[in-house]
Parts: structure tokens; sequence; C-alpha cells
């Protein structure tokens, strides 16, 4: 028989009432953009995941492949698919084959996508000149009471 003995590490800084405070809300602001971003997304005729995966892709320093996407997404793989599945199905994105690995497949935005997103990215981007400070402000409080 075997012993495994666990250690958990205990920060040398204790949580206090105020890191909760801080840490609640940092989540509560990052909540109330998410639900917006949510709710614009239903409002424009896509699901929220829609919406991030065509920012994914059009914001991509690269050309995505299914599994690239996923990755930024941070889905499982057949998520990634089944998303793609669901946009290409709305003529929002299109799958090219790889040129140099023919196993696998690039997903580029169409230009009813690209409109699309376009529409979404710029309420998105007013949004954030108020929740971005807010934003920012919760963060700044995060890392100065931590040290970091």
């Amino acid at each position: 028989m075997y012993r495994v003995t666990i250690y958990l590490s205990v920060s040398r800084n204790p949580m206090t009432a105020s890191d909760y405070e801080i840490l609640a809300n940092f989540r509560y602001e990052l909540r109330k953009f998410l639900r917006f971003s949510e709710q614009q997304a239903k409002a424009h005729g896509v699901a929220s995941a829609q919406y991030l995966a065509m920012l994914a892709i059009e914001g991509a320093p690269i050309r995505l492949s299914v599994g690239n996407l996923a990755e930024r997404l941070q889905v499982a793989h057949h998520s990634a698919v089944g998303l793609v599945d669901r946009l290409e199905a709305l003529k929002y994105v299109r799958r090219i084959p790889s040129s140099e690995d023919h196993r696998q497949v690039h997903v580029t935005l169409t230009t009813k996508g690209r409109a699309k997103l376009a529409k979404l990215a710029a309420v998105h981007r007013e949004e954030l000149q108020t929740a971005g400070p807010r934003l920012v402000r919760e963060l700044s409080r995060i890392t100065s009471s931590t040290g970091g």
C-alpha cells in the first residue's frame, strides 16, 4: 500500500475581506460586459458563441484552422467544428483547405460574415468606452492589492 501526501500551497498573503471585495467587483464588471455582449449578439440574430468565433477568425494574426479556432475560443475541437458548421450554414464563414497540410481546413469570414461582425464589433467598442475604464480600475485594484 502506498501513501500519498499532498501539500497545499498557502499564499504568503492570506485573502482579506478587501481582497474578496475587489475580486467580486472585478467579476461583476466583467460579467456585466459579457451579458451586454450576449444580449447584443442575440439582438443581431446570432448566438454569442458565433459572434466570438467570427471575432476570433477576423482578429487572428494568421488564418485560423478549426483547431486554432478551438484554442482561441477555449472549447473542444468538436465544439468548434459544430460552431463552424452553423456559421457556414448561415453563410458567415467558409472553409478553405490548407495548401500546406491537406488534413487541415482554414476558416475565413465571408462578406456577409464581415458585415455582421462589423455591426456587432462597433456596438461592443462603443460599450467598452464605458465598461473599459471600470474593468481597468477593478483590475488595477487587484494587481495593486496583491503586489503584482
